[in-house]
């Protein structure tokens, strides 16, 4: 009989271990940033147990499996308690894919790049913005943080850079549900970023890290509806100061009144159109400045099943998924997931939010690239409100047939769809990254057009929305 040294109970204790006492760092059997820079491969860093679900689950799941209300209960610990809900009481399934243990196909390739040659370099200055520490400066690219040892260095990871590149734009149809399965709200908008430090794509930005004119900012991030017409037009820009402990200037435009007025820029808990289960501060689960936000804390460490992988369809009419469970069977998106090794778990209250309408948000980070699969936010009381699940992928079809590149011809990586269940109200939205919308708007990665004249001014705004 063989006996497996690095069995899951051997992880399970070194995970609480790690977590109980502070430790930093990620693997198991070895430490996995060294792993990544030296090979790409995460493979020698964790036990098979971990990356294989067969292994783990003693035969009972394999790839291929669809996971539902009769088999769920034998993977409970590694899903979060709104998936769980989902699957157990209202029909959702997913099925299960293989893992991938390629790092390179879990970034942006630039901004991997970037991640590789600046590793170590990062540090916090006395207000808890994240600097270059020998000089003081405003970040350079990449992860300044590629293994967190805590809270406040994982969530600089996810706020620095939302979607890791310098240029995005992202065609966004979305469907809002109510609890009895119906389509109450259907819209298209288009999501716009144009990151300002920690520029990485030296074919766009040939002058980097900081964009020209703007060294003082993070981003701008742009938000404009195509569909329908009751609010197509409908417009809002926020402009980040890289100084986290300000909150961004926060502008919209109306179509009712013609005109761009400013917005509260603190009231970042409510939908952006009616009936969305999307806020600002929902955004890459870091919509809100970080230091607006404190008491983060890593919680746990753990395996888990996450959509990190193989979620883009671009063989799908305009990239889109198939619809499972809920009352009417079109609530969720038909996704798969895999055994992520190791995932943080951190959460962090808004303490610079007197009436914010939550009490914490968790976090979970898959620890090889620090992006989350999910993050759930708690009401005052403490008790679950809603879940934003995101689905990321290599963009490269499963025939290897279709594939979007970057500049240099290497494949890129981006995010491919969001549920967003409010499971107090039973209302869920969910929306995917699209190839077309309403408007004749198309999704694109660092396209290099001047994004500010473009999109992100106040004429811009007036602009689109006529």
């Amino acid at each position: 009989m063989h006996i497996k040294k690095y069995d899951f109970d051997y992880s399970r204790r070194l995970f609480m271990e790690k977590t109980a006492l502070g430790l930093g760092g990620a693997g198991v059997l070895t430490s996995l940033w060294p792993e990544i820079c030296k090979s790409g491969d995460i493979t020698k860093a964790y036990p098979e147990e971990l990356y294989n679900i067969e292994a783990y689950t003693k035969g009972k799941i394999k790839v291929g499996d669809v996971i539902n209300a009769d088999n769920i209960d034998i993977v409970q610990d590694l899903v979060d308690p709104i998936l769980y809900q989902e699957v157990k009481q209202d029909g959702r399934t997913f099925f299960i894919q293989e893992t991938d243990t390629d790092v390179t196909r879990m970034y942006p390739p630039y901004y991997l790049d970037a991640t590789l040659a600046n590793q170590g370099m990062a540090g916090f200055d006395s207000n808890g913005n994240v600097v270059v520490k020998d000089t003081g400066a405003n970040w350079i690219g990449g992860h300044p943080f590629p293994i967190p040892d805590n809270g406040n260095e994982a969530i600089a990871n996810l706020t620095l850079s939302w979607g890791r590149h310098d240029q995005t734009i992202y065609a966004i149809p979305t469907i809002s549900l109510n609890p009895e399965g119906d389509i109450s709200y259907e819209y298209d908008f288009v999501w716009a970023e144009q990151q300002c430090a920690g520029l990485t794509n030296p074919n766009i930005s040939p002058v980097r890290p900081y964009l020209p004119g703007h060294e003082d900012k993070v981003r701008f991030q742009s938000v404009w509806f195509t569909k329908p017409n009751d609010v197509k037009g409908t417009a809002f820009m926020n402009v980040w100061q890289y100084d986290q402990r300000e909150f961004p200037d926060l502008f919209g435009y109306l179509p009712a009144f013609k005109r761009v007025r400013r917005f509260p820029t603190n009231q970042r808990f409510e939908p952006l159109v009616a009936g969305m289960n999307l806020f600002l501060s929902d955004a890459w689960a870091a919509g809100d400045p970080m230091l607006t936000w404190g008491n983060y804390k890593i919680i746990a460490r753990q395996p888990m099943l996450a959509s990190m992988h193989h979620q883009w369809l671009p063989e799908n009419p305009n990239w889109e998924h198939p619809t499972v469970g809920g009352p009417k069977g079109n609530t969720y998106l038909n996704v798969g997931k895999q055994l992520i090794p190791e995932i943080i778990i951190m959460e962090g209250e808004p303490t610079g939010f007197p009436r914010a309408p939550l009490s914490k948000r968790r976090v979970y980070l898959d620890a090889r690239n620090t992006m989350f699969p999910q993050a759930i936010s708690y009401d005052r009381r403490g008790d679950v409100w809603k879940s934003f699940e995101p689905g990321f992928s290599y963009q490269e079809s499963k025939d290897g047939t279709q594939k979007r590149t970057a500049a240099d011809g290497r494949t890129e990586w981006t995010w491919s769809w969001v549920i967003s269940n409010d499971i107090q109200s039973g209302r869920v939205t969910r929306f995917h990254h699209a190839a077309e919308i309403a408007g004749g708007w198309k999704s694109e990665i660092d396209p290099g057009r001047d994004f500010l004249a473009d999109y992100m001014t106040v004429q811009a705004m007036r602009r689109l929305g006529t």
